[in-house]
């Protein structure tokens, strides 16, 4: 008898895999047990030497076994985890991902299709298609040559988008990135990385950029541009002017991305959708499904207007494109994307919306849309605390009342390491500092929301 370890795939896959998931499913209820809150008390240093005590030895000179390493490995991490699936978990654009989405990952992982060639993902890079072009078809509409790229998130796609800029130029000089001051530090990271001039920061008042100083901006500036505008701003939410935007861009010829890793959400909303009006006026779009789309990360793509910008991306190696098997019928998908292995991160995105459709997804954003809307309120009637501005998306800046924003961050440091709430920070326009929670959790309740402020207030001086 065979003493190799079980394989995930092939017949024999589900079989190996049953006991082993039963494993993980009692060691993530363990360790979230044992955790008992939105993440593990102590802080770094605490957590740092639990999970060391409990991993041991992670390359022993003879194997523990499967059953003892998941279980081991599984708890501790689990124990040791910031939980976005709890309600007081609420910092980041971390969201807790659905339970059917998370089911297709494992599937993903099982039968492990490569997403570089056909012969290793017939089926995967079919479905990969379908999924683009609707995707891409939602974002712009019946626009016919619109298409869109997998990618691992708002990061990769926003790098995207200035890639094909630059490729797409045809003017001798080097394309100019234009950015807001409230721009992802992604933007303009892409520039450094692709070795074009240091971007030009456009002023946001109010956490929005300005297209007025924009159409300012752009009529000094000479050479080709590329306008980078933002749907949802990691630290307010906030949604810039699009169609002015757009506006200035056709003025003055600039080409526009619009970085949509946060609102893209809206777009299966009735509801809401119409606060991205100006939206596919741009000729690329960042989306990321791992935030409001509540996926697994990764779930990331790019959405282009015209499918002909992305034959910059065109690569030939024999080995996965070769011409005579491109000619014969095989699908080339080398050009799809800059890595070459890449998971089918399809798969839990095309499952959940088929699961859901658009009216269960709008139902998850309109929750989460009005569960900020009602912290909102309750911050604006406490006399404790100072509400920024009424959210547009699912985002709320907050302060203890006359807190220094030193005391603010220590009220914020102090709650992470008693393991009671995560919120995050933001730096507004004016300097003052700010707590961000930022509701993606679709199973919260507005008592979870009178528990998190009333855990502020306990730790804040009266």
């Amino acid at each position: 008898m065979s003493t190799l370890p079980p394989l995930a795939g092939g017949t024999q896959g589900p079989d190996a895999l049953r006991p082993l998931l039963s494993t993980v499913l009692d060691a993530l209820h363990e360790g979230a047990t044992r955790r008992g809150g939105p993440l593990p008390a102590g802080g770094p240093d605490t957590v740092a030497a639990r999970l060391r005590d409990q991993a041991g030895t992670l390359l022993p000179e003879h194997g523990t076994g499967a059953d003892d390493a998941l279980r081991t490995l599984v708890t501790a991490l689990t124990e040791g985890a910031a939980d976005p699936a709890d309600p007081l978990c609420a910092a980041h654009l971390h969201c807790p991902p659905l339970a059917v989405a998370t089911a297709a990952d494992l599937a993903a992982s099982a039968l492990n299709p490569s997403m570089d060639s056909w012969d290793q993902a017939p089926a995967a890079s079919t479905l990969e298609d379908l999924l683009t072009t609707t995707l891409a078809r939602e974002t712009y509409g019946a626009h016919a040559d619109a298409d869109a790229l997998v990618t691992t998130g708002g990061t990769e796609a926003n790098q995207l988008a200035v890639l094909l800029a630059r490729e797409t130029n045809r003017h001798p000089a080097p394309v100019r990135l234009l950015v807001g001051a409230n721009a992802h530090h992604s933007l303009p990271r892409a520039a450094w990385l692709l070795g074009l001039p240091d971007p030009l920061t456009v002023p946001a008042p109010n956490g929005t950029l300005d297209p007025a100083a924009l159409d300012e901006a752009l009529t000094d500036l000479p050479g080709p541009q590329l306008v980078a505008a933002t749907a949802g701003t990691t630290d307010a939410g906030l949604i810039d002017p699009l169609p002015e935007i757009a506006d200035v861009c056709e003025r003055h010829g600039a080409r526009l991305h619009v970085d949509a890793a946060y609102g893209a959400g809206l777009l299966f909303s009735a509801r809401h959708r119409a606060k991205l009006d100006g939206l596919t006026r741009a000729h690329t779009i960042t989306l990321d499904l791992h935030k409001l789309g509540w996926q697994p990360v990764a779930a990331g793509l790019l959405a282009v207007r015209d499918k002909a910008d992305v034959h910059a991306l065109t690569c030939q190696a024999d080995y996965l494109n070769a011409d005579d098997d491109t000619e014969a019928g095989l699908p080339d998908l080398l050009g799809r994307s800059l890595r070459t292995t890449r998971r089918p991160d399809i798969l839990k995105i095309a499952v959940t919306l088929k699961a859901l459709g658009r009216t269960g997804l709008a139902a998850l954003t309109d929750h989460v849309v009005a569960l900020a809307h009602h912290l909102a309120r309750l911050i604006d009637v406490h006399p404790a605390f100072e509400l920024y501005d009424t959210p547009t998306l699912s985002t709320v800046l907050f302060r203890p009342t006359g807190a220094s924003d030193a005391r603010l961050a220590a009220i914020r440091r102090n709650l992470l390491t008693e393991g009671r709430a995560v919120l995050g920070r933001a730096r507004t326009d004016d300097g003052r500092l700010w707590l961000k929670a930022t509701l993606l959790n679709p199973h919260a309740q507005p008592a979870d929301l009178e528990a998190l402020l009333k855990l502020v207030e306990g730790h804040t001086p009266r």
